[in-house]
């Protein structure tokens, strides 16, 4: 493996569109009960540090969704989110986490891509959190 091996856009689209289809009720539970260790590695510096507040609001919508709370968003879009947050979760993935900097490149990019995938539904979420605070 060299040091200038990346993920691109349309790879990490495609890890998302492929693997959201196979998302189980496990998969979101493993993503809630994993939350404060996915936040962790968004805390980290790194090409993930600038996704730190998404990273929030994308617990925040599994969460809500989960709990019932929040069920105007699209079960696509939950496992869409739950795929990118397992995948950041994963020290194996594409590119091993434990290549300095480099390990966080290929989830940088798989978080990038989900974010662009669920933007809208994303968007009317967030507004929604912002009209009913717990």
């Amino acid at each position: 493996m060299t040091s200038k091996k990346t993920i691109t856009e349309k790879q990490a689209t495609a890890i998302i569109t492929k693997e959201a289809q196979k998302v189980t009720p496990q998969d979101v539970e493993k993503v809630l009960n994993k939350s404060e260790e996915i936040r962790r590695q968004f805390e980290t510096e790194g090409p993930l540090s600038k996704f730190v507040d998404d990273c929030k609001l994308l617990i925040a919508a599994v969460k809500d969704y989960w709990h019932g709370k929040y069920r105007r968003i699209p079960y696509w879009t939950i496992a869409a989110i739950v795929v990118s947050l397992l995948y950041v979760l994963n020290p194996l993935d594409l590119i091993p986490d434990f290549i300095p900097l480099l390990g966080q490149v290929d989830d940088a990019a798989v978080v990038a891509a989900c974010l662009l995938l669920v933007r809208q539904d994303l968007l009317k979420y967030k507004k929604w959190k912002i009209d009913n605070p717990e």
